[in-house]
This record gives structure tokens, C-alpha cells and sequence, in this order.
């Protein structure tokens, strides 16, 4: 399920297109580690293609990462980044061992996301810090788009949190949430324009497995209406999409969120 589709970094004129926006992400999310000291260890869940573990290392930690792709595991060699291709059940590192752990996008794809807290909080010295991103299962995203919110990735996609849900599950696994941020670049506004599209279209999320390519084979008039809606309705959705996830973040129902807390 990881190793195509969606998950293939997009290509050609789409990832130069693309690039300006992935480069603001990857500033935007250290905003959210900036309180971990330089020179900490930090271990990165679920490291995908090394590309936060490399921007980590470029601010002064001492940054690594554990992925179960293959195919990520390599992407992250191709720019010189230690990526482990090993799940976080087969990992063994020493107790204690961490300052810091960044799930980045991760922990909703857990099957029992506890039994992953529990085992990251053996990593972790007493007082260590974890930084969790997930999906808002109580964002405004989520209420527009119901089953057609970019975030409900299904089969991938196993567990959707709301922020006192995520709050009580990380209290519960031996952590102390120290505050929850629901402002983000990454996912957020590109979740919400997805969204708004997908109550147009007949097939979900097509813009965004269009820039992928991974729409499979033409399917006639539907591929050409979704085509068209996505041509005229796409670039006028997105102030609208800006403006929404704006406030909705302002408001304290960001379509995915930070959440920044320590081991006890």
C-alpha cells in the first residue's frame, strides 16, 4: 500500500511545481520541534524519505529514522540520510535511549497506536520529547467532507484522532501534553482544497492522484467531467481553502495537528 499510488513522489512537471510548496513545509514543521536542544537525539517514526531527518541533522541534531519502506529507505540514501528499514515492533533500541521522537504523520497508521506510544516511551529519557502530527477527526475538513475528507486514506489510514482523543491517549501511554497546535503549512491547506474538490468530483481525491499519477485507466465521461470541475473549480477554491483552514485553525479545528509532549 506504500510502495506506489499516491505515495510515489510526484514526477516531472508536477514536482517542480510542487517544490516550492514542499520546501515551505519542511521549514514550517521544525517550527515544531524548536524547543528540542541542538546536539539531542532524536529518532524519527515512520522517516518516509529521509527528508525531515536530513532538514533535523541541517539544524543541529543528531537525527535519525526508522521506515518499513523499502522503497522510502532508499529514496532517504539518495540524499545521504540514515533511514532504518525496520517497523517499529522489530527496532530495538536501548532503553532510554532518546531525547526526542518526532511521529510525523505516522501514528494514524497504526492499528494500536497505544501498544506504539508504549513502545516509543521505552525509548525515551524521563522527560524526553515527543511530537506527534495527525489528522483532526474534528476538524472542519473532516465535517465537510465526511467520507470524502483527504485525511479518511482508507485502508491506510487506521486511526482517526480528535485533539482530546489524541491528548488522552498520549496521557495514558505515560506522557504529559504540553499544548496542541492546529496551524500548519504541510497537509493543512492542500487537505482542505482537496476536500472542498472532492464534493465536486466523482472520483475523490482526483487532483491530487492526478499530480501523482495514479488515476489508472481513463474511465470516459466521468474522467473527463472530474477533468473539467478540476480545471475551472480548482484554482478558484483556493483562497476559499486558505481562508477556511485559516480560520478553522484559528478557531481550534485545523485539519491536522501538532501535538508537543514529554515522557513522565
Amino acid at each position: 500500500m506504500y510502495e506506489g499510488g499516491t505515495y510515489t513522489p510526484a514526477r516531472g512537471a508536477a514536482r517542480s511545481l510542487l517544490e516550492p510548496l514542499r520546501r515551505l513545509a519542511e521549514r514550517d514543521r521544525l517550527r515544531f520541534l524548536s524547543r528540542i536542544e541542538p546536539g539531542s537525539r532524536v529518532l524519527e517514526v515512520g522517516a518516509g524519505d529521509g527528508k525531515l531527518v536530513a532538514a533535523m541533522r541541517a539544524a543541529g541534531l543528531d537525527a535519525r529514522g526508522l521506515d518499513p519502506s523499502p522503497a522510502a529507505c532508499a529514496a532517504a540514501r539518495e540524499i545521504g540520510v540514515e533511514v532504518a528499514n525496520v517497523g517499529i515492533d522489530e527496532a530495538d533500541l536501548p532503553p532510554a535511549s532518546e531525547d526526542a521522537v518526532v511521529v510525523w504523520h505516522a501514528l494514524e497508521h497504526f492499528e494500536e497506536p497505544r501498544a506504539a506510544l508504549l513502545r516509543i516511551r521505552q525509548w525515551l529519557r524521563p522527560g524526553g520529547t515527543i511530537v506527534v502530527a495527525v489528522p483532526n477527526l474534528a476538524s472542519w475538513q473532516a465535517r465537510i467532507g465526511g467520507d470524502r475528507w483527504f485525511h479518511q486514506d482508507v485502508p491506510r489510514h487506521r486511526t482517526q484522532l480528535t485533539p482530546n482523543g489524541a491528548g488522552a491517549l498520549l496521557e495514558r501511554s505515560g506522557y504529559r501534553v504540553e499544548r496542541i497546535r492546529h496551524l500548519l503549512v504541510e497537509q493543512n491547506p492542500l487537505g482542505m482544497w482537496q476536500t472542498l474538490l472532492n464534493r465536486l468530483t466523482i472520483e475523490r481525491d482526483f487532483a491530487f492522484r492526478l499530480l501523482k499519477r495514479d488515476l489508472g485507466p481513463a474511465a470516459g465521461r466521468a474522467r473527463l467531467l472530474d477533468l473539467l470541475i478540476t480545471a475551472v473549480a480548482g484554482p478558484l477554491l483556493v483562497p476559499v481553502a486558505l481562508a477556511a483552514e485559516l480560520a478553522g485553525g484559528l478557531a481550534g479545528h485545523g485539519g491536522s495537528i501538532v501535538i508537543e509532549a514529554r515522557a513522565v
